[in-house]
């Protein structure tokens, strides 16, 4: 099995106290450093893309090909079993 090996670069920001304190409280909660947990968070944010499922089921709703065919007391059920 082959590693990727990803380049890392030091780098600082300012950021505000409080919102420094509440990036360790969250990253502590999730026994991850605050690095990982604040690299993770912006990982998130920037590479937010769909995957092949999503995009086509994104269009089939746009283009409303399959409202006919929506059964609304199986919607019904489904909200009811949550």
């Amino acid at each position: 099995m082959k590693t990727e090996i990803t380049e890392r670069r030091q780098t600082a920001f300012r950021l505000r106290k409080d919102l420094l304190d509440r990036l360790k409280k969250e990253a502590a909660k999730e026994n991850r450093s605050v690095n990982n947990y604040v690299e993770t968070l912006l990982l998130d944010a920037v590479y937010r893309e769909p995957n092949e499922e999503t995009l086509a089921a994104m269009k089939e709703v746009e283009s409303g090909t399959d409202l006919e065919t929506l059964d609304m007391d199986d919607f019904k059920k489904f909200i009811a079993s949550l």
